[in-house]
């Protein structure tokens, strides 16, 4: 039994198509059997021409010896050697008839073709034992029975011939096949494809394997600090933990210079002025109170605040713990110190020349660098024209002399460095100062890197007071890196 199947997109044009299938199988197998039937009818066609000229040729003989001899009698012995002759050159004429349908379909080689050849050989060597016995026959009889046997197995096998072809061109007309189509096409009541079922069970778990697998490779990959206890275990207290603003990510504006490889994010305001009620502003006050006892045992009212790598947010705790303090009723002055990449500017809503860097230079005095805030007792100095040598300036006299005037006039300085990793400035200006303070990312210093900052400070001559872990976001997981760090800040 066979079973057709065809999927496609048109039910009607799958129906047409399987049934035509089954219709010109079935014609096929038909016209298969007729032709068998038509090649065994040909090769009876050309043996009966031949064997009614062989039958009349000895009948003709038969009846010119019987003439010259006028009469001769058989004896019993002979009509049975006839009888006999008939029957074995018979069925011989069926083997070979059969021998030819069977060299169609099968070798020499074939067990039913060798079953065959092996009647054949048995019915030959009959003959030739009833041969011998003719011939032992007077020689009279011998003759007689030689030519009848030509007229009675000619014929025999003659009217043989004839019924087979007969029967063949009956089997031809009627024949209808061994196959039959049990069944036309049927068409499925539902689309076998797609399985949407089985698509959205599958796209679900993919979906979540994926996630949970996109998950655990970012938290492989994430190495950053998470948590305080980790800076801690470091060795280094941590003065604060500043949570991720949202009302500072909308000050923040993004920009990139001509020389940058990356763009970077600069605050356009003060946070403490814009939403004094903020998350982070309440944590900087915290920090404010903490500084003020740890600063009661330093040399100077001076405030060093830097980071291992850029976009820490060292600026925004530099601008907004100043502002906090100014709200107190100190006297604050904020000191970009970054003369490189400095933006303190922005937030107050100044330009960046006129700054550090000119003073230094000794171009300008103090008091023509520094500038009035909105906020009362809150001044800034920016970092003015991106000099050639910044580290060279700040390891100036002049720098020295600065910082003496602005600790004599205000209550506190504060001062923005560059990422100690990057470059030398934080050393420098930490040396001048009393109290140093490492501002870490949440999930993007890992505790191996803060710890070679400290090293290099320390290395410098600058003792880091504590941390302070900015952008702080709700996470379970702490993973911890190990590994060298360097920047470039150009």
């Amino acid at each position: 039994m066979l079973r057709l199947t065809l999927t496609g997109p048109d039910p009607q044009e799958l129906r047409r198509s399987l049934d035509a299938v089954a219709e010109t199988f079935l014609t096929q197998n038909v016209e298969r059997q007729s032709a068998e039937a038509e090649q065994s009818l040909a090769f009876l066609r050309e043996q009966a021409p031949e064997l009614r000229d062989k039958l009349s040729t000895a009948e003709n003989s038969l009846n010119q010896y019987r003439v010259e001899q006028d009469s001769v009698d058989l004896s019993s012995e002979a009509e049975a050697a006839i009888q006999q002759y008939i029957q074995l050159e018979s069925r011989l004429n069926e083997l070979e008839f059969q021998e030819a349908e069977l060299s169609q379909r099968y070798t020499t080689g074939h067990p039913s073709y060798q079953a065959l050849l092996r009647q054949k050989r048995q019915i030959e060597a009959d003959l030739s034992r009833l041969n011998e016995r003719i011939n032992e026959l007077p020689a009279a009889q011998q003759e007689v029975v030689r030519r009848t046997r030509d007229v009675e197995v000619t014929q025999a096998i003659y009217v043989n011939v004839l019924n087979k072809m007969q029967e063949l061109e009956v089997a031809r007309a009627g024949t209808v096949g061994n196959v039959r189509i049990i069944d036309e096409a049927l068409v499925g009541s539902a689309p076998i494809e797609p399985k949407k079922p089985l698509i959205v069970v599958l796209a679900t778990l993919l979906g979540g394997m994926l996630s949970v697998g996109l998950v655990l490779v970012r938290g492989l990959l994430n190495r950053g600090v998470e948590s305080p206890e980790q800076i801690e275990e470091a060795g280094l207290p941590v003065y604060a933990t500043v949570p991720l603003s949202d009302e500072q990510q909308k000050l923040v504006r993004r920009v990139k210079h001509k020389h940058d490889r990356h763009a970077h994010e600069i605050s356009t305001a003060v946070l403490a002025e814009r939403a004094p009620a903020d998350n982070s502003v309440e944590a900087l006050r915290g920090l404010r109170t903490s500084l003020h006892f740890a600063m009661l045992e330093a040399a100077d009212n001076r405030l060093v605040i830097t980071g291992s790598s850029p976009s820490v947010g060292k600026s925004f705790v530099s601008v907004n713990l100043a502002a906090v303090c100014a709200q107190a009723g100190q006297r604050v002055l904020v000191v970009d110190a970054d003369m490189r990449k400095g933006h303190i500017h922005n937030a107050f809503g100044g330009q960046s020349k006129q700054g550090l860097s000119e003073l230094l230079a000794g171009k300008l005095g103090l008091d023509e660098v520094i500038r009035h805030s909105n906020l009362e007792g809150l001044d800034y100095l920016a970092r003015g024209e991106s000099p050639p040598n910044p580290s060279e300036l700040l390891m100036h006299a002049r720098f020295s002399q600065f910082l003496e005037t602005a600790s004599e006039r205000y209550d506190l300085v504060i001062i923005d460095t560059p990422p100690i990793l990057a470059v030398t400035d934080a050393a420098v200006v930490g040396r001048q100062c009393g109290t140093t303070l490492m501002v870490a990312r949440f999930q993007q210093n890992p505790v191996k890197e803060i710890q070679i900052a400290i090293r290099r400070l320390e290395t410098a001559g600058v003792s880091v007071k504590g941390a302070i872990l900015n952008a702080m976001q709700r996470k379970a997981a702490t993973y911890y890196g190990y590994g060298y760090y360097n920047y470039s800040y150009k």
